[in-house]
């Protein structure tokens, strides 16, 4: 008699009978991969009997272990500096921004408040008086704000940026003005050269006559500005005010938080309700503050949500009969899950991986959703173990036969995850990091730790202890049980024809003597035919489970079934077998499924079209606070933006003067800059300088011919006549510095309006020190800081002469202001226009590159796509490679990605639809998209490839194994997002819960209707065969006919096969309860076998075993 193969448990749950009469024969390409998965499985195997058998030291362990990783939480650290999370790493603009700061220091030179006025209702100007007059009103209440810090009181006079520009105070209207004519064109401060502010800073919504004259205006806007920490520290540094309360950086930055967030309360309070105005206020803290609070972890949400995920687990999971129920188990894993992602992140923050509003809004429940199906599965699988194994290797058969899909998807996830971190900014690159990482802890959890609470549940169950309540003892009750046939002396019931064996009910209960389960068959008057079948007696019967994905009955099983309620015998398992699974594998339902996939995929490349570019702070901020009111005010009248073109170090700016006017000539040609007006000079240091000399030099001039400075004495002469005077004798060379003969032989400035290079530096410390109206007009912030000179026209010593020359420059700066900028495009075409003009530069010897916040936040979108779609493209090669490994079929792995990358363009699309803009958040989900819908098709897959028949009967198998887990994992991974719909955060709700939600629902349709159905018709064929050789009256099933599913006897079948069929039933060995024992034929029940004529054979079964086992 043929032996089967020593191949393990092939498919995972095979178990060969003792003398089977149908080896399964391999199909020979495939034999190489099925002997590897063997040996893998025989590796899981090994590991689950060595976790049984030490569980109570496992458990123990791995909870200190988990538990101490959790306690590196303590270190985390909640990164909310929106440079630090949105820049890209590595990018242009990093390293400008690194070279920025290693110049100039950590801060901007000034931090901005800003108040901004609209009327109440909409469309009403607000160019008149009375407008002007409550403007003014809450202007001047907001600046009067006083806080107490440190004993000390800080008010606008301490603390506001002081430039060198002298402070004018207690302006007043003396009469009604004509609003529109007085703001037209802008406004001036005291100095018209120097001070001008346009009509875009102060007003919006503006509206024109023909003639271009302003008629009236939708919102004014008014900013104050203070001085940074440091410069706040540094000004009151040795002051005696501050001398008593060790003045420090971080003392000066809680100063000005306070002051600015009293500033905005009193200023939104400013004006009462019933005016006809209102005041949006806003500052830098206030959007620290908003980062803040995203960023925090809302107790409430997490602890629902987990409460949310422990009842369903419990509830999942009881059952009526107790040896079977598991809600305890149920319960810890799902504890277990929250202990591993609290110790996953606790070893991020031992990596040193920030936090951010991302990591603590979504990752706990996106990783609970996640890791809870890896639990259930093992849970469910466990209870069933094939009939015949041995108490001490259940759990090795448990991983044996799902260790492989935990495996597989737990590694598709990390790398899902790893591969997003590609995208190069740093909140989603933390945020996939530490998914991949607290993935990783789920996995080690579920595979290590898990099994030894089932171990010790299986110990409970053969204490007989209740489920939950295990103190209390479980009373044994009679039960009728189910059990299917399994063998007749030495011949194996055909798979093709198994659906004419009759099903025998036996009944169990508990001797009180002797403390056994007695199981006992009655005789033939009572059998029962099976229930109908519309799959054929092939598909295996599931008995109620609803996580057993890769379950192969080759060998039948027995199971315990509940009689006294009609609803006990359907669950999802049975609806997949008996409803949905012959529909969706019919011919025309395949067509329909094709074409409405189809029809899906168009329409997301449609949807793919309408997605746009970009993230405004708008998004984030939570709908319906005045933060939000003002932002979305600022987005409409407002849409300015201060950017610099700085200049580095490494050329030598004083023979690149023509290339700097130049740069400065192309950047202000730009679409976006708005161009200064036309009585005022242009705003840029260099034009500043220039400006300046050309006015000392005709003031020399002056002085020159008037006789007042002669070549020996400037005395006479006007201030800046002298000046002028010691800078043309300058000579730049440290040994003869000084010649007197140049004084009429040069200009400071030449016919082309160049410097000459080497007055340059000289000339540049003398600006510097002379000139503060037009230094801090320029805003040019040289480094290094040119040296301090103090100009002294009366000195007779003729040191006054010697000038230091400045240092050449590393650092400088030309100011512009961005306008019109609405869209991402309009950013984009910005940027792109910048970098035009600093790339003309740079083949003109002149190093620049632009500053400001449309390039740190904007510039990502450059390359975002490009990223997206090397990410998306290397995952899916990756996944390939890991499916095409673990399961060594790459034809089956083709279909899974396939798949997976229909789910991704779908998703995209849909996206598209639903308004949703792509940013860096976005792609993340899209890219880890990838690895989540591995959840919903590898099982299909696995369960496909591993399972004998035509591909229509293996489709129909894999649907039954792995409809009920499919489902539950998308339902679980469902609750765990539903608390993120709680939000108070518009922005997670959209991009986080919306998107997720999406993909899951995408998942579980791809998972159960389209990959079936692709498998259905170009799956790869089976890895093994069924053939049966010891009888040759038995023939081959045939093959299913068109559209159907079912199995149909041959006509020539003889008829005494029925009556081998019976006999067969009726001497069944059920496998033996753990620690049961099979009772010799004299203790048979007393009733007679010859009431039954087709028993006159048979021997009733009798077993018995201790009283709490009953599985």
């Amino acid at each position: 008699m043929a032996r089967p193969p020593p191949l393990g448990e092939l498919p995972p749950d095979y178990t060969p009978p003792a003398r089977s009469a149908a080896p399964q024969i391999l199909t020979g390409s495939l034999k190489s991969p099925l002997w590897l998965r063997a040996y893998f499985q025989g590796l899981l195997f090994t590991l689950g009997c060595g976790i049984q058998r030490h569980c109570g030291k496992v458990l123990f362990l791995g909870l200190l272990a988990l538990g101490a990783l959790a306690l590196g939480l303590r270190v985390a650290i909640i990164e909310t500096d929106l440079e630090q999370l949105w820049v890209e790493v590595g990018s242009r603009v990093s390293q400008e921004l690194h070279y920025t700061k290693q110049k100039l220091g950590e801060e901007a030179a000034y931090t901005s408040q800003m108040l901004i006025q609209t009327p109440r209702q909409e469309g009403e100007n607000v160019l008149t008086p009375e407008a002007l007059g409550l403007h003014l009103q809450a202007a001047l209440t907001a600046s009067k704000v006083q806080v107490s810090l440190y004993g000390k009181s800080w008010d606008l006079n301490k603390i506001c940026y002081k430039s060198g520009v002298p402070l004018i105070e207690n302006g007043m209207i003396e009469r009604a003005p004509n609003v529109a004519q007085e703001l037209s064109g802008g406004c001036h401060g005291f100095s018209h050269k120097f001070m001008h502010w346009q009509e875009e800073l102060l007003l919006g919504g503006m509206a024109r006559d023909p003639q271009g004259q302003l008629l009236r205006a939708e919102a004014l806007q008014s900013t104050f500005l203070l001085m940074s920490p440091r410069q706040l520290y540094e000004h009151f540094r040795g002051d005696y005010q501050t001398h008593d309360i060790s003045w420090s950086e971080e003392q000066a930055g809680t100063v000005l938080q306070a002051w600015q967030r009293r500033f905005v309360q009193l200023a939104q309070e400013a004006l009462p309700q019933n005016t006809s105005q209102q005041v949006h206020a806003f500052s830098s803290t206030t959007l620290d503050d908003i980062l803040h609070a995203f960023s925090e972890v809302s107790a409430a949400r997490v602890v629902g949500g987990y409460l949310l995920m422990l009842a369903y687990a419990c509830v999942t999971m009881l059952r009526w009969d107790c040896a079977q129920s598991q809600g305890a188990v149920g319960l810890a894993g799902v504890l277990l899950v929250a202990l591993a992602v609290a110790s996953g992140l606790g070893l991020c923050a031992l990596f040193g991986i920030a936090f951010n509003a991302a990591t603590t809004q979504v990752l706990p429940f996106l990783a609970l959703g996640i890791g809870v199906d890896d639990i259930f599965l093992l849970a469910h699988a466990f209870t069933e173990a094939p009939s015949g194994t041995p108490l001490q290797e259940r759990m090795g058969e448990c991983l044996q036969r799902t260790g492989t899909s935990v495996t597989l998807t737990s590694i598709n996830n990390m790398v899902a995850f790893f591969m997003a971190a590609l995208v190069p900014i740093p909140a989603l690159r933390a945020f996939s990091l530490q998914a991949a990482i607290v993935v990783g802890c789920n996995f080690a959890a579920v595979m290590l730790v898990f099994p030894a609470i089932l171990s010790l549940d299986l110990h409970r169950r053969h204490c007989q202890r209740l489920d939950v309540l295990c103190c209390f003892s479980s009373p044994c009750s009679a039960r009728m049980i189910q059990i299917l046939p399994q063998e007749l002396e030495d011949r194996a019931v055909p798979m093709g024809i198994a659906h004419l064996t009759a099903t025998v009910q036996a009944f169990a209960h508990c001797e009180a003597s002797s403390q056994h389960v007695v199981t006992i068959l009655p005789p033939q008057a009572h059998l029962v035919p099976p229930p109908s079948d519309p799959l054929g007696s092939e598909l295996f019967s599931p008995g109620g489970s609803t996580r057993d994905l890769l379950g192969q009955d080759e060998v039948t099983r027995q199971k315990a079934a509940c009689k006294s309620l009609s609803c006990a015998h359907w669950n999802l398992a049975h609806f997949a077998r008996h409803q949905f699974a012959p529909l969706l594998l019919q011919s025309h339902a395949k067509v329909i499924v094709l074409v409405l996939f189809g029809s899906l995929l168009g329409l997301s490349l449609y949807g793919a079209t309408l997605v746009q570019d970009g993230l405004a702070l708008t998004d984030v901020v939570p709908q319906g606070t005045k933060e939000h009111d003002f932002l979305s005010v600022q987005l409409r009248y407002f849409s300015l933006y201060e950017v610099a073109l700085v200049t580095q170090g490494g050329f030598d700016y004083a023979h690149s003067q023509r290339a700097l006017f130049d740069l400065h000539q192309r950047f202000s040609s730009l679409k976006a800059v708005l161009p200064p007006p036309a009585t005022q000079a242009p705003r840029t240091w260099l034009h500043y300088y220039r400006n300046w000399l050309q006015g000392i030099q005709a003031a020399f001039d002056q002085d020159w011919v008037s006789g007042r400075i002669t070549r020996h004495s400037y005395r006479n002469g006007s201030e800046d006549g002298a000046l002028a005077y010691k800078l043309l004798i300058q000579t730049g060379n440290a040994q003869e510095p000084l010649d007197f003969s140049q004084l009429t032989t040069r200009k400071l400035v030449d016919k082309e309006g160049l410097i000459p290079p080497e007055l340059f530096y000289v000339g540049l410390t003398v600006w510097v020190s002379s000139d503060p109206l037009g230094l801090a007009a320029s805003q040019a912030n040289f480094y290094p800081p040119p040296p301090e000179w103090l100009h002294d026209k009366y000195d007779t010593t003729g040191e006054n002469l010697r000038i230091p020359a400045a240092q050449p420059l590393e650092f400088a700066q030309f100011p512009f202001l961005l306008r019109g900028l609405q869209k991402t495009a309009d950013f984009l075409e910005a940027i792109e226009g910048a970098r035009a003009a600093c790339a003309e530069a740079g083949r003109a010897g002149v190093r620049a590159y632009p500053s400001g916040s449309p390039f740190l936040f904007w510039e990502q979108y450059l390359g975002l796509r490009r990223c997206f779609l090397l990410a998306v493209c290397i995952l899916l090669v990756c996944t390939f490679l890991v499916c095409a490994l673990l399961l060594l079929n790459p034809w089956t792995a083709g279909l899974i990605v396939l798949v997976l990358a229909m789910m991704t363009v779908e998703l995209f699309g849909i996206m598209g639809f639903l308004g949703i803009k792509l940013s860096a958040i976005p792609v993340v989900i899209l890219v880890a998209s990838v690895g989540i819908g591995v959840e919903f098709t590898v099982h299909v897959a696995l369960g496909f490839l591993t399972t004998p028949g035509s591909r229509n009967l293996r489709a129909a198998r894999a649907l039954e194994h792995t409809f009920a887990p499919v489902t539950d994992g998308a339902v679980s991974t469902l609750l765990g997002l539903l608390m993120l719909a709680g939000s108070n955060f518009d922005f997670i709700v959209r991009y986080f819960f919306m998107v997720l939600t999406v993909l899951t629902l995408l998942g579980l349709l791809h998972g159960l209707a389209l990959l079936p159905v692709l498998l259905s018709i170009l799956g790869p064929p089976p890895e093994v065969i069924q053939m049966y050789k010891e009888n040759p009256e038995v023939l081959s099933p045939p093959a299913p006919l068109a559209g159907e599913l079912r199995w149909r006897v041959s006509p020539t079948l003889p008829q005494s096969f029925a009556r081998v069929t019976t006999s067969m039933t009726v001497a069944l060995h059920p496998p033996p309860l753990p620690g049961a024992y099979n009772h010799p034929a004299s203790e048979e029940p007393s009733w007679s076998p010859a009431a039954t004529p087709a028993a006159s054979g048979c021997r009733n079964l009798t077993s018995r075993g201790p009283c709490p086992t009953m599985e």
